[in-house]
């Protein structure tokens, strides 16, 4: 694998390698675009199989938060970081502040937040090395946990999709296949419920579905049997790439809608596939941009009023994804990322403009002395 042409493929700004022998610290920061503002993304902890495997997906997810933070019309770049490491047996505090302090060096290009194996507590641990972290306790003046935040962010965008292939948002008798219930999984649960879903779960994690099934009215399905659902909605809220070349001809959705990061595995063919198998797709980085919202609003002066308003506006920007989609013939991932691009370019010219009158000057001022 060469790493430069891999970055270089991604067009990012900067990946950062972190290792820490007294801890036994294995993290990779990518950063892959500031030209928004300061690169903000989650740290996931995950046992990944390969360091290559680890740098794939971190360069994956920071990518998508970059797309991310311009559709929800956020002041922020982005970034990503993961960390190699089982959650449930390495997780530690002397750890996580090693990684803060790899987080300090970057004197705020990256601002760090919690993902898949962190939490409120991780958060509190690396705040204890950087002030460049979000979502760090109440207590402390953060955020708290912005798993309800995505999740509401969500839901409402479920809405948007309902409203597009059936006229109208009733969620009423809809019958939705839930892939992971975590806490956005699990938030999602009780605002689908209290609209009259009918709700299919799953979890590579007993205690996740316990916990759900005695919260929600639901129905547990086998974790590889949640493709094969009939319902009307998929909702896939745990790891990525699962809408692939196998899964896709299992499905009998009408509507993929979920919280999960880079759900398409290969975003360029399986967002076609979709569109070929007349399955609407909700770009994930456009639905769940919840999170990014909440956390995004900590940077300015956290105001989780503001959040939940903010992320309300999921519903308006996917109906303009879909009419994009629609009028140009082009699959939602593509209409999505060109809101995207429009508005980084948008940036890019105006920081540009600033830099060339700011030489201008200086270049006045040298001659005129």
């Amino acid at each position: 694998m060469n790493v430069f042409e891999l970055v270089q493929k991604h067009g990012h700004e900067q990946v950062v390698f972190c290792y820490d022998d007294s801890t036994g610290l294995k993290a990779i920061i990518a950063i892959h675009s500031t030209i928004l503002g300061p690169a903000l993304g989650g740290v996931r902890m995950w046992k990944y199989e390969s360091e290559e495997e680890a740098l794939f997906d971190v360069l994956r997810l920071s990518k998508a938060m970059t797309y991310k933070a311009a559709v929800a019309g956020l002041n922020l770049g982005g970034g990503k970081a993961v960390i190699i490491g089982d959650p449930r047996t390495q997780r530690n505090e002397a750890l996580f502040r090693a990684f803060g302090r790899f987080v300090q060096s970057l004197g705020g290009r990256y601002i760090t937040a919690e993902d898949v194996g962190t939490d409120e507590k991780v958060m509190e641990w690396i705040y204890s090395e950087t002030k460049f972290v979000t979502g760090i306790p109440e207590s402390l003046g953060g955020s708290g946990n912005p798993a309800p935040v995505t999740a509401y962010g969500v839901y409402v965008g479920i809405k948007a999709c309902v409203k597009e292939v059936y006229g109208n948002e009733s969620l009423e008798g809809k019958k939705i296949a839930i892939q992971g219930v975590g806490q956005v999984g699990r938030f999602l649960c009780q605002h689908l419920v209290k609209d009259g879903a009918k709700l299919y779960i799953t979890d590579i994690v007993p205690e996740k579905v316990k916990l759900c099934l005695s919260e929600c009215k639901a129905e547990y399905v086998e974790p590889d049997k949640i493709y094969d659902v009939d319902a009307d909605i998929f909702a896939p809220c745990a790891l990525g790439g699962i809408i692939n070349d196998e899964t896709i001809p299992r499905f009998k959705f009408k509507i993929i809608a979920g919280g999960a990061n880079n759900q398409l595995l290969d975003e360029d063919k399986h967002d076609k596939m979709l569109m070929e198998h007349g399955i609407l797709y909700a770009p994930d980085y456009v639905i769940n941009a919840g999170g990014l919202i909440n956390v995004g609003r900590e940077v300015e002066g956290y105001s989780k009023e503001h959040a939940m308003k903010k992320a309300e506006g999921i519903y308006d920007t996917l109906m303009r994804v879909f009419e994009i989609s629609k009028k140009e013939k082009i699959p939602t991932h593509v209409a999505s990322a060109r809101i995207a691009e429009e508005r980084i370019m948008n940036a890019f010219k105006i920081r540009k403009i600033s830099l060339d009158l700011t030489k201008a000057s200086l270049e006045r001022r040298y001659h005129s002395s």
